[in-house]
């Protein structure tokens, strides 16, 4: 077997060696039969020609033995590409323009498989039993709505471990911003907390040091030590000495005790997180009570399903553990809640990727509609390119029906017109990668909440469909202009003229509607696509012009973080006066006010509020209480709708006030005005009037009902409620992002030891709530106008074809008396009548897909009518543009010599 396969490995990369050999072994012995002849007496002449006639044609031998070396197909082939790259050379234009056309289509297919790659089917980097793995989920139902909680306190996850058996290995994570640093040098970065067990679900060794063990993750020994990621120990330069050293990371100084490997993130799928932190260490940090407390929800349970569960096994177990643990908690909160049979409390596994599990975002949808956008900007270039082929074959319809004459069979020519095919494919997909490694960085960052340095060409998966694809792009495109090749008549091709019509037969007619079917195919998906770009462009605009109840260009947010630094609430209040002093001493701002809640940030709630008269008020919604000075409604652009909103003479001691949002205000008092009104808040004895109302704010949501918000006076806040938190809204004259870092550093100078200041425009915290229509607008156009670029190029060269090849009938046309206008009118309407057929059929799909893509819009009808009209006005536009020089060509026909032409 060994000398078999050394001696094909020769025949292949040998080849002009052994075929000397051939030649010389076959000449020995031609010469050793000749010289016995003439020995017997035959003459020369006559012994060379017998000896020839006895060993049957050399040629034939020859042949016979390359094909005992097993490398014949690897010989055509070869000769066929060779041809094929010969064939492509000589029209550079056509090579060029087909390469192009795949490029685009292939390098957005490669490109966005990479993205929903990473957020639907790759498993976290190093997981050893992706399939087995699970994050933990708990449904309930509460006020009568479902909902699902993906977040669990410490003492949950505690639950979750002893009173489940489906599980062979349960750990808690959190990944949450922690002050990283000291000084004017600290920042918020991302750190990951996790149970000591977190680290089994995974194959992955520390490249320096170890992790932490169970017995430093316990209430009774939270150890202070971290494991750094990879990405920020190489960011500070990659100390090989790290391991010992100390960092101050939120209020704790851990000992940094090991550096995870390069890529390890664990299951997040947002920024690679600094360190590592035991849960335990995490917990201990905020009070020793918050390891039996349930209410303080920050942590996801990860569990890995024992050999043999199924999902539904580990679903009810799951299930009567979370049920356990809810009448635990109820029962030590005195029953204030149902039971969990009442409540219907439900556990279940879903997948280890958020993206593919029941509380994905709607940037998981939209990735996995634009991939479908890709699909179908890929099929057009495919239509496309098969169009250009079909026309190209016309061209060589002589040189195919000569070699069928001359014997050549049709599977062979079959193979020779697939092989060129996928040459064109090939050159196709190479360009392709490279459209998808410069797109792809950009497409990753605007998807990916994780950072993502990889590229194409050490993506072995991204590699291997980009080959799938393009391989699949060869048989589309290059088998229907074969076949149709092969189908003409032999005798009919060799006395036809250049014309398509001047011999062809059935297979000129097949293929010409081949060509029609193709190009109502591209313009049909190209109006699918545009009408897609309009309604996300649409929704877009909408969500932009969404009153917020709020100003956000011209606001900066700032977040006192103490770090563990403990003040009393004469200091802390204090703290509050010289930060509102400091700010406002920042060149360019405006006015500052205290907050207690952020939009789409954090909030503080006290629950439902208490009025006479009135019950169930819990039902209506959630209650967000927002405190501020008296500069608080200029300084965020909150609209007073009637009264007033908080003055300086809103103090401590006097009448209680508050001001209501206008949503607020209609549910409790539904059946009058809510100003004058009295109301209890929380626990609180003192009755609070309404002074105003205040129009509605979009804090938690950009879609669904109204939310309630109340605003209490600073002063009062503090009388009633307690120290204030420390943050800040700071409204300035110009673009916030240029005033958050002079704001920092003056804040930065009032903050007492290692306490730190963080500030960021308020449009950091709005804009990613808009990025699903952004994306959906930006990608939709993108292809969309992609895909209309290459149906009007598919129309021109058909028209051109088309036109190309009436020359005979055009001449005859008008020296019958067709004037100009009547070619024109005649070649323009071919187009528009290819252009309105798709404008119909691709209305139709749209239609019937709009159900679907419904969800994903912003206040926008998915059978918008409007849109619908613009895009196949666009369409028709377009067909004329695309139509209107081969017109011209056409109207300019000499006739006598279009009727001298053959």
């Amino acid at each position: 077997m060994l000398a078999d396969l050394k001696f094909r490995l020769r025949a292949l990369f040998r080849r002009d060696a052994m075929e000397r050999e051939l030649h010389d072994e076959l000449r020995f012995h031609l010469e050793r039969e000749t010289e016995k002849l003439v020995a017997a007496g035959v003459p020369r002449d006559e012994a060379e020609r017998r000896a020839r006639l006895a060993f049957g044609g050399v040629e034939r031998i020859k042949d016979d033995a390359r094909d005992a070396r097993g490398i014949s197909l690897v010989d055509t082939l070869t000769q066929d590409l060779r041809y094929a790259w010969r064939g492509l050379r000589a029209r550079p234009g056509f090579t060029v323009g087909v390469v192009l056309t795949l490029a685009l289509g292939i390098g957005a297919n490669a490109a966005m498989f990479g993205i929903v790659d990473r957020m639907l089917f790759r498993a976290p980097a190093y997981l050893t039993a992706p399939d087995e793995t699970h994050r933990v989920l708990q449904g309930y139902v509460w006020n009568t709505r479902d909902r699902t909680d993906a977040n669990f306190a410490y003492a949950r996850l505690v639950d979750v471990q002893r009173w489940t058996t489906s599980f062979d290995r349960v750990a808690g994570f959190g990944y949450r911003e922690a002050a990283i640093g000291t000084g004017d040098q600290a920042r918020d970065m991302i750190i990951a907390t996790v149970s000591a067990g977190y680290f089994g679900f995974f194959d992955a060794r520390p490249v320096l040091g170890r992790f932490f063990t169970a017995d430093e993750d316990t209430p009774a020994n939270p150890a202070p030590v971290a494991v750094l990621g990879h990405g920020y120990w190489q960011s500070i330069g990659a100390p090989a000495d790290i391991v010992g050293t100390t960092l101050h990371v939120g209020p704790s100084v851990v000992t940094i005790i090991g550096v995870a490997p390069e890529g390890f993130i664990g299951t997040t799928d947002g920024a690679a997180p600094v360190a590592f932190i035991p849960l335990a260490t995490m917990v201990a940090s905020r009070g020793a009570r918050y390891f039996e407390n349930y209410q303080w929800s920050w942590l996801e349970i990860l569990a890995k399903r024992r050999d043999g569960v199924t999902v539904a096994t580990a679903n009810a177990d799951l299930t009567v553990a979370f049920q356990r643990s809810w009448n635990k908690e109820r029962d030590a909160d005195a029953g204030s809640y149902p039971d969990a049979a009442a409540a219907r409390v439900t556990g279940s596994a879903v997948p280890v990727l958020e993206s593919r599990g029941p509380n994905a975002d709607a940037n998981a949808k939209i990735v996995a509609w634009v991939m479908g956008v890709a699909v179908i900007v890929l099929l057009v270039a495919c239509a496309n390119v098969a169009n250009l082929l079909l026309a190209r074959a016309v061209s060589r319809r002589r040189e195919i029906a000569l070699r069928l004459a001359l014997g050549v069979t049709r599977g062979r020519l079959l193979q020779q017109l697939l092989t060129e095919s996928l040459l064109i494919a090939a050159m196709g997909g190479v360009a392709g990668l490279a459209v998808a490694h410069w797109g792809g960085r950009t497409l990753r960052a605007l998807f990916l909440r994780q950072e993502d340095t990889s590229v194409v060409a050490n993506d072995p998966r991204t590699l291997l469909f980009a080959g799938a694809i393009t391989l699949a792009v060869a048989l589309l495109t290059g088998l229907a202009p074969a076949l149709h090749s092969l189908r003409d008549d032999v005798a009919l091709s060799l006395k036809s003229g250049a014309r398509d019509g001047g011999g062809g037969g059935t297979g000129s007619h097949a293929r010409s509607r081949l060509r029609g079917a193709l190009l109502l195919f591209q313009g049909a998906l190209s109006v699918v696509l545009l009408v897609g770009a309009g309604l996300f462009v649409s929704s877009l605009r909408n969500v932009r012009s969404l009153r917020l109840g709020y100003d956000v260009e011209p606001v900066v947010h700032a977040q006192m973080n103490k770090r563990g630094v403990v003040l009393s609430t004469a200091e802390q209040n204090a703290l509050v006066d010289r930060m509102l002093a400091a700010a406002r001493e920042v060149l360019g701002v405006r006015s500052v006010t205290v907050a207690s809640s952020v939009p789409f940030y954090s909030f503080e709630e006290r629950g439902a509020p208490v009025v006479a008269g009135r019950d169930s008020l819990a039902k209506l919604g959630r209650y967000r209480l927002q405190v501020g000075n008296a500069e608080y409604f200029a300084t965020t652009g909150t609209r007073i709708l009637r009264g007033r909103g908080i003055s300086v003479d809103d103090r401590e001691g006097g009448q209680p006030v508050l001001v209501l949002s206008e949503a607020m205000a209609g549910a409790l008092w539904p059946d009058r005005d809510a100003l004058g009104e009295q109301l209890r808040i929380g626990d609180t004895k003192a009755l609070f009037t309404v002074v105003g109302v205040a129009e509605n704010v979009r804090g938690g949501s950009l879609q669904g009902e109204a939310e309630f918000w109340y605003y209490v006076p600073m002063e009062q806040y503090r009388e009633h409620f307690g120290v204030l938190g420390p943050q800040l809204y700071a409204r300035v004259n110009g673009n916030a992002r240029d005033f958050a870092e002079p704001l920092r550093r003056r804040l930065q100078r009032e903050m007492p030891g290692v306490s730190y200041v963080r500030t960021m425009p308020l449009a950091n915290m709005v804009t990613p709530r808009q990025r699903s229509w952004s994306f959906g607008a930006t990608m939709f156009a993108a292809f969309g106008g992609l895909a209309l670029l290459l149906a009007a190029i598919g129309l021109y060269s058909m028209i051109a074809y088309s036109v190309a090849q009436r020359t005979h009938e055009l001449g005859v046309r008008i020296a019958l008396g067709a004037g100009a206008r009547d070619v024109v009118r005649m070649v323009v309407g071919q187009g528009v009548g290819f252009a309105v057929a798709g404008v119909v059929i691709g209305t139709l799909i749209a239609v019937v897909a709009a159900r679907w893509v419904q969800p994903l819009l912003f206040d926008q009808p998915a059978r918008d009518p409007v849109i619908y009209a613009v895009v196949a006005l666009v369409l028709l536009v377009v067909a004329v543009m695309a139509t209107i020089r081969p017109a011209w060509r056409a109207a300019r026909v000499d006739p006598t010599v279009a009727l001298r032409a053959d």
